[in-house]
């Protein structure tokens, strides 16, 4: 095997769900190969450098060796070996800061039975 296409590559290595997804990366300008933006088409050789933005991760893979056929977990460090620096596997477990603000009863939109009571008013005044 001379050469994979980059999104049957990356599906592969489990890097992404589907191959699809790895194609819409791919044309999304989300997978670099050796620093070029790489197309889904693109072929890849051994020794090539992948890098792939998904979220707020960029990964980085190194091709070790060929295929297209879709792999299990175990076989993956056979295939690719993951350059992920762990400042950027870090991101993924970085704390979600959500904003909850607490209104007061009748400030801010109307609820429903508010609104039903407005409308009735203004029915009566018209």
């Amino acid at each position: 095997m001379e050469n994979v296409r980059i999104d049957k590559y990356l599906w592969a290595i489990r890097a992404f769900k589907t191959r699809s997804e790895a194609a819409d990366a791919c044309n999304g300008n989300k997978v670099k190969l050796n620093g070029t933006n790489a197309k889904a088409s693109k072929p890849v050789k051994e020794g090539d450098m992948i890098e792939v933005h998904k979220g707020p991760v960029n990964y980085s893979y190194r091709v070790i060796k060929l295929t297209e056929s879709r792999m299990g977990t175990a076989l993956v460090p056979d295939f690719a070996e993951n350059l992920t620096p762990e400042s950027e596997l870090n991101k993924l477990h970085a704390p979600v800061e959500t904003i909850m603000l607490k209104r007061d009863k009748g400030t801010g939109r109307p609820t429903k039975k508010e609104r039903r009571s407005l409308d009735a008013l203004f029915d009566e005044l018209d």
